[in-house]
């Protein structure tokens, strides 16, 4: 029987938190879980995005606990449309259409605002007792045996296992050695709430254009989250733009169906990117979210990836708890990286030939996705088959994803 050190998480946001959550559910009270971050300082949360939130990761946060405590402000999508056209067209003509549930009663998404479910979770895991620090990890030293992990305050922790949960250009990951593999875009993402005159009516919509998907995603009242692509120097000229410019912009690309539309909160871009570290564990380290894979959000499936990684990481590590083996062990690490490695890659490689499909002028391009975007649309298994893909029901699931307690 192995002596189990704590756990410490790197991050405190989606991931992190969840992560915790998990682990506590599983583990109990015995091993120590701490989350590190300097953000969890700022009370509450300020991150003005939203978030579409698959019904396998809603199944998670159920399991958790924490998914009541958004469920009266999570808007579900009730159904989906997706257009292919021109920025000039005068219309935009349906080539697919997605009816929401992937079981009775049951969306394939919910809509959450990314503040209401980061302080739902951190507010939960204080009632778990979980150690949250408004700190950095500074360093850690990991050996055979266990993990010295130092924190910024100067404290030191006796750990079996970290874990970076520490974003997109994670320090943990540097410090491991852990090279990427993967690319820029010359595209970024414009995300902006917008109001509106008529209901949404729980309808999502993605516009391919040119530049790439204006993606219009239902919040709760009569307000949407727009996702909305465009290259670099484009992009960062439209955020600069007047509110009376930007306005016109964006009734250009939404449209009028909803009626008068206005921005309700100051237009954010962000750089575009993708890649995939080469690995994702080293010695008594796992990486999570973000510290692990970045893709484009063409398929709106970034957050929900790093949520299977917390799922699985949460699974193994628990399932090696009950056999009584070393919870940061090699064995047990290398469990967690075969399960998401292979599906990783895959949605690696769906959004970037999506992206290099949809986001280009090609008359020939458009043509041939048209026909397959219609073909697909006239063939309601496909179709049942995508959602359940996209909603995360698919493959060798892990247990929390089904809201199944660990």
């Amino acid at each position: 029987m192995s002596v189990q050190g704590s756990i410490v998480i790197g991050g405190g946001a989606f991931a992190g938190l969840a992560l915790a959550l998990a682990l506590r559910q599983g583990l109990g009270p015995e091993i120590p879980v701490i989350v590190a971050d300097p953000a969890l300082a700022t009370r509450p949360s300020r991150d003005p995005r939203a978030t579409a939130i698959v019904a396998a990761c809603r199944r998670l946060f159920e399991a958790i606990g924490a998914w009541d405590d958004v469920r009266s402000e999570a808007q579900p999508i009730l159904d989906m449309v997706v257009t292919d056209s021109k920025l000039e067209d005068a219309t935009r003509p349906v080539f697919l259409n997605f009816a929401g549930d992937v079981a009775p009663g049951e969306p394939f998404a919910h809509m959450v605002e990314n503040r209401r479910l980061i302080d739902a979770l951190v507010v939960r895991a204080e009632a778990e007792g979980i150690d949250l620090r408004a700190t950095t990890v500074a360093s850690y030293d990991a050996r055979a045996e266990g993990i010295d992990v130092t924190l910024g305050d100067g404290s030191v922790i006796a750990a079996s296992l970290l874990v970076a949960a520490d974003g997109a250009r994670s320090k943990l990951r540097e410090r491991a050695s852990i090279a990427t593999h993967g690319w820029e875009y010359d595209q970024s993402g414009i995300v902006v709430t917008v109001g509106h005159e008529r209901d949404h009516e729980g309808r999502a919509e993605e516009h391919f254009l040119p530049a790439g998907p204006f993606a219009i995603l239902p919040l709760s009242g009569k307000r949407s989250s727009l996702v909305w692509t465009e290259r670099r120097a484009e992009a960062a000229r439209i955020i600069a733009l007047s509110d009376e410019e930007f306005h016109a912009e964006l009734e250009q690309r939404f449209g009028l169906h909803l009626g008068e539309v206005k921005a309700l909160d100051k237009p954010r871009a962000f750089p575009l990117s993708y890649f995939v570290a080469r690995s994702f564990i080293a010695t008594r380290l796992a990486l999570v979210g973000d510290a692990a894979h970045v893709i484009h959000p063409i398929a709106g499936q970034g957050l929900n990836m790093g949520l299977k990684d917390v799922a699985a990481l949460a699974e193994v590590v628990v399932d090696a708890a009950r056999l009584g083996m070393d919870l940061g062990a090699v064995d047990v690490l290398e469990r967690y990286q075969r399960w998401r490695r292979f599906d990783t890659m895959a949605m690696g490689v769906a959004t970037n030939s999506l992206n290099f499909l949809f986001s280009n002028q090609s008359t020939l391009l458009r043509t041939v996705r048209d026909i397959g975007l219609g073909l697909v649309d006239r063939a309601p298994p496909l179709k049942n088959l995508f959602i359940r893909q996209a909603a995360g029901l698919t493959g060798e699931v892990p247990r929390l994803l089904k809201g199944e307690a660990l």
